[in-house]
């Protein structure tokens, strides 16, 4: 029972107590990780690679650069960085969950992603890293996940350089409300049954689909990331709006 003078947060649509969040977000991805990049092909389609290929392509990374790559899970983000920031850069793979870190870790090692990447267990909220230390960072598909968004983005704006860039890629609110009432009945009639066969596990798929209806909206992430410090920021729909990549630049 929560502590009456405990503020309550969104859990999916429960409410929890804010100290307990991340404790029950850890679980679902303890639970999921083996399963993760299997999941995400099938739930998509395969199209989050597109989607992924699209922030790689807006993050304007180079011959040197330092990126860090939050919410990293399995790594897509990270090989890719690696192999554009070369030998003189470095990528730093960030995971507040330490199976999907471990997961991330082992599949990039046996696809000879090694050198140049580094493995860090942190919460978004509060980033164990020097002020000023990136030229970009990215976080696809976890900020929904994060239980105070607002502290996770001013974090995140701490560690990055003048001049770099923040790249969110992140489920939004599809632009048509035809696809929305799709969007939904895959949601929740698909998914937690595919969640249940292939991962056995339909709960943790339930507050996956769930998560994407409690996060903030197109417009309303771009006035958070306006309010805590962001310059530029701007974003592009993709998929007709059920994924959205938000970018703000620190100057």
């Amino acid at each position: 029972m929560n502590d009456k003078n405990e503020e309550s947060i969104d859990f999916g649509y429960q409410k929890v107590a804010r100290s307990q969040k991340k404790s029950l977000v850890a679980d679902v991805f303890q639970s999921v990780a083996a399963k993760y990049d299997v999941m995400n092909d099938l739930m998509s389609f395969g199209i989050h690679r597109l989607w992924k290929r699209y922030t790689i392509d807006c993050s304007g990374v180079r011959h040197g650069m330092k990126v860090l790559d939050i919410a990293g899970g399995t790594g897509d983000l990270t090989a890719q960085f690696s192999r554009r920031v070369g030998a003189e850069g470095e990528v730093v793979l960030a995971d507040i969950n330490d199976a999907m870190l471990k997961v991330g870790r082992d599949k990039l090692r046996d696809s000879g992603v090694i050198g140049n990447v580094h493995y860090v267990q942190a919460d978004a909220e509060e980033l164990p890293f020097d002020d000023n230390t990136f030229d970009v960072i990215t976080i696809a598909f976890g900020l929904r996940n994060v239980t105070d968004k607002d502290r996770a983005l001013r974090s995140m704006l701490r560690v990055l350089k003048p001049g770099g860039r923040v790249l969110i890629l992140e489920f939004s609110k599809p632009v048509s409300a035809t696809l929305n009432q799709v969007y939904d009945f895959y949601s929740f009639n698909i998914l937690p049954k595919m969640g249940q066969v292939v991962a056995n596990d339909s709960d943790s798929y339930q507050y996956l689909a769930e998560s994407i209806r409690m996060h903030p909206d197109q417009e309303t992430l771009k006035s958070m990331m306006s309010t805590a410090g962001y310059e530029k920021v701007d974003y592009q729909n993709m998929t007709g709006g059920v994924v959205a990549l938000h970018r703000g630049y620190k100057f």
